[in-house]
C-alpha cells in the first residue's frame, strides 16, 4: 500500500541549468530597474502598475528570485484567487535558473487557500522561503504565521492585484505583518490602481506611500515605483490595441433557473447543464457567431474562439467547416460515442501546430487556451460564452493581444455574443477590463464608444420587457424617453467569499441620481447605526439596511426606478472597502442623438410614409462613421419598437391615459400604512416622512428619537412610525407619526413602517 502521494501544494524548487531564453521587455527592465533602486531603503510600500498583458507576475517573480529568495529573504504572497496563487507558484518554478539563484541550492514553497488541492496556514513551516497564500485564509488564521515569521528582521510581502489592498482582510494581513517583523517591503502589483474613488485612493495611499519620481524615493499620494499604461505598451507594439465589438443573438436563457441556479453562476461561474445545452445547441446562436466571422474574415484573421462546453465546440466547429471556414476544436477530455477513445494530447497538440502553421483559420476551445499556450498570430477572440470572473475574461482577451513587437498583431477583435437573461448576471464586459487602466480610451469618439458599450448592457432586459406583452411597462413608456438614458454610472468591484472578483455597473438615471448622491454620503453612519464591520455581512443584514436606505433616500415617483439589489451590492462594495463606489459621468455622450422621441418627432413633422420611413431609420441605423444607435440599442428591433411607442404617443396624445371600466371599493389614504401609500402616492408619502422627520428637528438640526431621546443629524438611525398603530385606530396622519430610532421601533415590536 503506497503511504505518500506526490503534491504540487509544496516542495522545493532547484535551479535550472542554463540561461532563461525569455528576455525581459523595455517595460518590464525598467520596472525591475525601479524596484532595485527603492529597494536599497530597509522597509517601503509601493506599488508595481503594468496593464493587462504587461506581465505584472512574470516580472515580479523574476526580480524576488534574484533580490529575495537568492538573498535568503522570505516572500508572503497574498491574492484572492487560487487560479492566481497557481499562476504565481508556476512562474517562481519556471523562472529558477542558477543564473538568477547562484547562491541557494534551492529553496520551499507552499501554496495555502481553501481550495483541495492547497495547504492549510497549520501546514506552514519555519523552514518555508516562499508563502502563496489566499487573503481569506491568512485572515481567518493569520496567528498560523507566526511560526514563520519568528526571528525574522526583513520580509517581502507582495499583494496582487492590489487595488483589493483596501479591502478589511488586506489591511488585516498587512498590519499584522507589519507589527511582527520590523522591515517589512511591501510590493503591490496591479493593472488598475485609479478604478477607485477619491477616498479610496486616501485609503491606497495609506497602505502603499513611497514611489519614484525622476529616480528618487518619494513619499505621499499613491506610492508607485514603476507605471506603464496601455497607451505606450500599444505604441510600442508590444500589445495589440483592441477593438471592441458585440453582437446580440436575440436567445432568452434563464427564465425558469432558480436561485441556486443563479448562486451557482454568480459564485461559482457554473452555467446549469440544461442551459449550458440549449445554448450550446441553439441553431440560431451557433449561425450567428459563424455568420460573423463569414462577413469579416479578412479582418478577423485567425480566431480563437471560447465555447461553452464540449459539445458546442464541436458544433461550431463542424458549422465552421461547412461554411468553408477551415476550423477545429481542442477540449481537455471528449470520448468518442462509437470507439470509445478519448482525445489525448497529441491529438490537440497537433491541432495547435495546424493553427500555427496557418492551416486552421479558427480554433474553437473551452477554457483550455486561457493561459500558457503561445499563439501570437491571433488576432481575434470569439467571446460565446458568458463569463462572471474578470480574470478569466482577461486571460480569454489576452490570447489577442500579443503586439507586433513580441510577434502578434497591431489591433486585436474582441468580439462578445451577448444573450438576453431575465434577471442581471453581472457578466463581465470585456470592455469594462480596460476602463480606468490608464487612460485606454484617448478621445472623446472612443470615449463616447466605451460609455455606450458600458450602457447598452444594462439596458437590454428594459428594451426587451418592452417587447414582452406579459410585463406591463406602460409607466416606464409614458416618461420622456430622453429620460431613460442613463447620466452616469458607479462602476465598482468586490469579492464574494470563495474570492470570486465581481464587476458591476450600476447605472443613474436623472431620477434616481440624487438619491444615490446622498446615500453614498450617509453610507459610513448607516454602517455605523446597524453596527455593521463584518467584511460580508450576511444577506439578512444588508437587506435589512436596503430597506432603510429606502425610507430614507429613494423616496417619491422615480421613473426609471432604483433597484434594492443594486443598493445591496453597493453595500457589498462599502462593507470591504470602507469607500463609496466611484461616479463616472457620461460627459461625451451627446444623449439628443439617442432620443428616439426626437427622432420619432422628425418622422412625424415631414409626415413619411411607411417607406420614407423604412429608408430613413435604415439611413440612421447603418451609418458606419457613426454607429452611436447600434451601440445604444444592440438590436434593430429594440430601436424600432421604441420608435414606434414613440410615434404612438404623438399620434395618439391620450393614449396613456388609463380607460377606468372598474369601480373599486374606498378606503381612506390616511388607514394605510406609508409604503402602501407610497404604491398609490410616492410622493404623499415623501411628504409624510419628510414632515415627520421636520416636526421632530430640534434648534441644534438634531433629529430625536421620541422613545430614548437619542440624538442625531443623520436620518440613517432614525425610522417613522405611528404613535397610534393602525391596527388600533390610529391613522397616517402627519399628528400620528414619530421619530424613533431604529433600536426603540425594533422593541416597540407593533410597527410596520
Amino acid at each position: 500500500m503506497q503511504d505518500y502521494i506526490e503534491v504540487e501544494s509544496y516542495g522545493k524548487v532547484f535551479p535550472k541549468k542554463g540561461a532563461n531564453n525569455r528576455m525581459p521587455y523595455a517595460h518590464q527592465k525598467g520596472a525591475m530597474e525601479n524596484l532595485n533602486i527603492i529597494n536599497a531603503s530597509r522597509q517601503y510600500s509601493t506599488m508595481i502598475v503594468l496593464p493587462t498583458g504587461g506581465g505584472k507576475t512574470y516580472t515580479m517573480s523574476m526580480w524576488l528570485l534574484k533580490n529575495a529568495l537568492d538573498q535568503k529573504k522570505k516572500i508572503l504572497w497574498i491574492a484572492h484567487r487560487q487560479m492566481l496563487l497557481d499562476q504565481a507558484a508556476e512562474s517562481f518554478q519556471k523562472f529558477a535558473y542558477s543564473e538568477v539563484i547562484p547562491h541557494i541550492p534551492f529553496f520551499q514553497y507552499r501554496i495555502i487557500s481553501g481550495a483541495s488541492c492547497h495547504d492549510r496556514m497549520i501546514d506552514i513551516q519555519a523552514t518555508d522561503n516562499l508563502l502563496i497564500i489566499s487573503k481569506d485564509s491568512a485572515g481567518r488564521d493569520i496567528s498560523a504565521l507566526d511560526i514563520w515569521l519568528r526571528g525574522e528582521k526583513d520580509i517581502f510581502l507582495v499583494i496582487d492585484e492590489a487595488h483589493h489592498s483596501t479591502a478589511k482582510t488586506y489591511r488585516k494581513v498587512i498590519e499584522y505583518v507589519k507589527a511582527k517583523v520590523q522591515n517589512v517591503k511591501l510590493i503591490g502589483l496591479t493593472a488598475t490602481p485609479f478604478r477607485t474613488a477619491d477616498d479610496e485612493k486616501g485609503l491606497l495611499a495609506k497602505i502603499y506611500a513611497d514611489g519614484l519620481r525622476a529616480g528618487k524615493i518619494v513619499h505621499g499620494d499613491i506610492g508607485i515605483t514603476y507605471q506603464i499604461g496601455l497607451k505606450e505598451l500599444i505604441s510600442r507594439r508590444i500589445l495589440s490595441k483592441p477593438i471592441f465589438e458585440s453582437y446580440y443573438t436575440e436567445e432568452l436563457y434563464g427564465d425558469s433557473l432558480g436561485l441556486d441556479g443563479w448562486e451557482r453562476i454568480q459564485r461559482l461561474d457554473v452555467l446549469p447543464e440544461d442551459i449550458a445545452g440549449q445554448m450550446a445547441d441553439s441553431a440560431a446562436r451557433n449561425k450567428l457567431i459563424v455568420d460573423t466571422y463569414i462577413k469579416k474574415q479578412n479582418q478577423y484573421g485567425q480566431t480563437i474562439c471560447f465555447a461553452i462546453n464540449k459539445v458546442h465546440a464541436i458544433h461550431l466547429s463542424t458549422l465552421f467547416n461547412k461554411a468553408g471556414i477551415k476550423a477545429d476544436y481542442i477540449v481537455s477530455d471528449v470520448k468518442d460515442s462509437v470507439t470509445g477513445v478519448r482525445i489525448s494530447r497529441e491529438e490537440n497538440q497537433r491541432k495547435l501546430a495546424e493553427y500555427r502553421m496557418g492551416k486552421l483559420k479558427v480554433l474553437v476551445n473551452v477554457n483550455i487556451l486561457t493561459e500558457g499556450v503561445d499563439l501570437p498570430q491571433t488576432k481575434t477572440v470569439f467571446l460565446a460564452r458568458p463569463t462572471v470572473s474578470t480574470i478569466l475574461m482577461t486571460q480569454m482577451i489576452g490570447r489577442a493581444l500579443r503586439g507586433e513587437a513580441a510577434g502578434g498583431t497591431s489591433a486585436a477583435y474582441i468580439v462578445s455574443f451577448i444573450d438576453n437573461w431575465n434577471e442581471h448576471i453581472a457578466w463581465v464586459n470585456p470592455d469594462s477590463l480596460f476602463d480606468g487602466n490608464n487612460e485606454f480610451t484617448d478621445n472623446p469618439t472612443e470615449h463616447m464608444k466605451h460609455e455606450l458599450r458600458m450602457i447598452a448592457i444594462s439596458k437590454i432586459e428594459e428594451f426587451a420587457s418592452v417587447l414582452d406583452d406579459s410585463v406591463d411597462t406602460a409607466a416606464l413608456e409614458k416618461v420622456p424617453f430622453i429620460a431613460r438614458i442613463p447620466v452616469g454610472m458607479y462602476a465598482f468591484t468586490y469579492l464574494e467569499e470563495n474570492g470570486t472578483d465581481l464587476s458591476y455597473q450600476v447605472m443613474v438615471y436623472d431620477s434616481t441620481r440624487k438619491a444615490y448622491q446622498d446615500m453614498m454620503g450617509a453610507l459610513p453612519e448607516l454602517f455605523d447605526s446597524f453596527h455593521c464591520e463584518e467584511e460580508y455581512p450576511a444577506d439578512e443584514l444588508l437587506h435589512k439596511m436596503a430597506i432603510q436606505c429606502r425610507d430614507t433616500f429613494f423616496l417619491g415617483e422615480m421613473i426609471p426606478p432604483y433597484e434594492e439589489k443594486d443598493v445591496m451590492r453597493i453595500l457589498k462594495h462599502y462593507a470591504q472597502y470602507e469607500t463609496p463606489p466611484r461616479f463616472y459621468l457620461f460627459d461625451d455622450i451627446d444623449r439628443d442623438r439617442l432620443d428616439a422621441a426626437a427622432i420619432a418627432k422628425h418622422i412625424w413633422d415631414e409626415d413619411m410614409g411607411p417607406r420614407a420611413k423604412t429608408e430613413y431609420v435604415n439611413s440612421l441605423w447603418d451609418n458606419e462613421d457613426d454607429n452611436i444607435l447600434k451601440l445604444f440599442f444592440g438590436r434593430k428591433l429594440y430601436f424600432w419598437r421604441q420608435l414606434d411607442i414613440e410615434l404612438t404617443k404623438l399620434s395618439n396624445p391620450g393614449i396613456y391615459d388609463e380607460e377606468n371600466n372598474v369601480e373599486h371599493g374606498t378606503r381612506k389614504i390616511e388607514d394605510l400604512p406609508l409604503y402602501e401609500i407610497g404604491r398609490i402616492n410616492p410622493e404623499l408619502e415623501k411628504k409624510l416622512r419628510n414632515a415627520a422627520f421636520e416636526r421632530s428637528m430640534d434648534r441644534h438640526g438634531n433629529y430625536t428619537c421620541a422613545k430614548c431621546g437619542k440624538k442625531g443629524t443623520n436620518r440613517v438611525y432614525f425610522q417613522v412610525d405611528h404613535i397610534k398603530p393602525l391596527n388600533k385606530g390610529g391613522k397616517s396622519w402627519p399628528i400620528n407619526l414619530q421619530i424613533l430610532c431604529r433600536q426603540c421601533n425594533g422593541m416597540k415590536g407593533d410597527h410596520c413602517d
